[in-house]
C-alpha cells in the first residue's frame, strides 16, 4: 500500500517551484525584441489572474487580485508605450 502524501506538505513545495519557474520564464520573456517583449508577459499575468479567479472558489479577495492581473496583462499586452 503507497503512503498517502499530505497536500498541505507539498503546497509550500509546488509554490516554490512554480515561482522558481516564473521567474525563469518572466527573465526569458524580457529578453525578446518587441513586441514579443510585452505580449508574452502581458500574456503571463492575465494567465496569472485566470488561475488565481479560478483557485479563489468563492473568496473575494482573490478573485479582485485576479481581475487586476487580468487586466494589468492586458494593458501590458497591448499598451507597449
Amino acid at each position: 500500500m503507497k503512503p498517502k502524501l499530505n497536500p498541505e506538505l507539498l503546497r509550500p513545495l509546488l509554490g516554490t517551484l512554480g515561482l522558481m519557474i516564473g521567474f525563469g520564464v518572466y527573465a526569458v520573456a524580457g529578453k525578446l525584441p518587441q513586441p514579443w517583449q510585452s505580449l508574452s508577459i502581458g500574456v503571463m499575468f492575465v494567465a496569472l489572474g485566470l488561475s488565481a479567479y479560478r483557485y479563489a472558489k468563492g473568496e473575494r479577495w482573490i478573485q479582485v487580485l485576479g481581475g487586476v492581473l487580468m487586466l494589468y496583462g492586458v494593458l501590458r499586452a497591448f499598451l507597449n508605450g
